[in-house]
């Protein structure tokens, strides 16, 4: 895998990735034009999304529709470390998902290959939030 990175103009920051452009620039507060999300969002994006398409293969072997499940990333600051100390991922499920599939799924999720890719001192929470409709 080979990743080319360009810039853009003021601090947009692109990469072209196998014939896809993926574009970042910083807020304004960061002296960016908010035209794109950070590279620090992209990289949530990427961890969600890995997880995701783990969960949807669960579903999709099982028959189970995963039109309505989302995924919620977010990641908690240490303010010692500066870095993130801890992903949480919330994986919304609809009110009526097979309960008995909760921990499956949970564990399913964190197979994720980038998430593998951390380091171990990071902690990360992965929990399963049913709606109602």
């Amino acid at each position: 895998m080979s990743v080319q990175v360009y810039f853009d103009g003021n601090k947009k920051v692109n990469a072209l990735i196998d014939g896809f452009t993926v574009f970042t620039d910083q807020p304004a507060q960061s002296g960016g034009d908010n035209s794109a999300p950070s590279p620090f969002s992209l990289f949530l994006a990427s961890l969600g999304t890995c997880a995701g398409i783990y969960v949807k293969g669960f579903c999709d072997q099982r028959g189970i529709m995963a039109d309505s499940i989302t995924i919620d990333m977010d990641g908690l600051f240490d303010p010692v470390k500066k870095m993130i100390g801890k992903f949480i991922m919330k994986i919304n499920v609809p009110a009526d998902f097979p309960a008995q599939y909760d921990e499956a799924v949970i564990r399913t999720a964190s197979l994720c290959a980038v998430k593998r890719h951390l380091h171990p001192d990071i902690e990360n929470e992965i929990t399963i939030v049913r709606r109602n409709s």
